[in-house]
């Protein structure tokens, strides 16, 4: 996607959003802060979203080697570094009510997985400052490690349906009622969300039903032929967790603010969402629907 379609888009929300937000504001009793800066609130929004689509791996690099050597003629304002470090903490509710507006739609087959944001290295843990008290260490099949669980659901088509954000040490199947109350049909996942107490209450308020692998001290259970092709596919939403730590660049160390930790997390989501090709099972495809 071009940064010019990019910046459309996000100007036709802001277009649409900025009424609202800024009698929020008002009935509040606070001020806007939107018009403060040089720039225009949806240029800063576009270069926070078009990082995580370059191949830049670190925003500073992103802003300093190519901004604002390369874009000095479509961003004729650009701010210094330092300001837009400063400022990008404001958009944080923006830019999450534009994610919002780019999520997929339940197709009756959705994924769901939890994948470790690590916000600092193992060895860093006990002077780790920055995320005291919101942070927790956590364990994974690779380990352990100290931040937080993204929750993801994704539909067969790898589009976002729900996401949220949770300590590390939290449970899977914790937030999984929240995620997935707007959802039909199936949920597939793997075996840290098996709990029966959990499949009985997403399939009797909601029919929602619930597939997972059993373990291996459990009794056999017959299983649909479906729903054991559809388990084996569930590796679709370890290729979006990869895509949004690789090429999304949704976890680094580096972070000195939470506010900005959930910028980067949420420009980075967004980022994904404009991908002209995800992960899919191809459904579509074989049934000749287009999305």
């Amino acid at each position: 996607m071009s940064i010019l379609d990019l910046f459309c888009d996000v100007d036709d929300f802001w277009q649409a959003y900025q009424p609202q937000w800024d009698q929020h504001l008002i009935s509040a009793g606070k001020p806007s802060h939107h018009g403060a800066t040089m720039m225009h609130p949806s240029e800063i929004m576009t270069l926070l979203i078009q990082f995580h689509q370059s191949c830049y791996r670190t925003f500073k690099q992103y802003y300093l080697k190519y901004v604002r050597v390369a874009l000095r003629q479509e961003f004729p304002r650009l701010l210094s570094y330092t300001r837009m470090v400063e400022v990008r903490a404001d958009y944080l509710v923006p830019l999450t009510v534009f994610l919002h507006t780019k999520m997929g739609v339940c197709t009756g087959i959705s994924f769901i997985d939890s994948t470790a944001l690590a916000v600092c290295k193992n060895p860093r843990i006990a002077s780790h400052r920055v995320f005291a008290g919101l942070a927790q260490r956590g364990k994974t099949t690779t380990g352990w490690f100290f931040g937080f669980k993204l929750h993801l659901v994704i539909n067969d088509r790898g589009e976002l349906l729900a996401f949220c954000l949770t300590p590390g040490n939290r449970d899977d199947r914790a937030p999984v009622p929240r995620l997935v109350k707007s959802l039909f049909g199936k949920l597939i996942a793997d075996k840290g969300y098996l709990s029966q107490p959990l499949f009985e209450r997403l399939f009797c308020d909601q029919g929602l039903q619930l597939i997972t692998r059993l373990r291996k001290n459990m009794a056999n259970a017959l299983m649909d032929w479906g729903d054991q092709c559809l388990l084996r596919k569930r590796a679709i939403i370890e290729s979006v967790n990869d895509q949004l730590k690789n090429i999304s660049q949704i976890e680094h160390s580096r972070h000195r603010s939470p506010t900005n930790f959930l910028v980067n997390l949420v420009g980075g989501l967004i980022a994904y969402c404009f991908q002209p090709k995800k992960p899919s099972l191809g459904f579509d495809a074989r049934l000749g629907l287009t999305s």
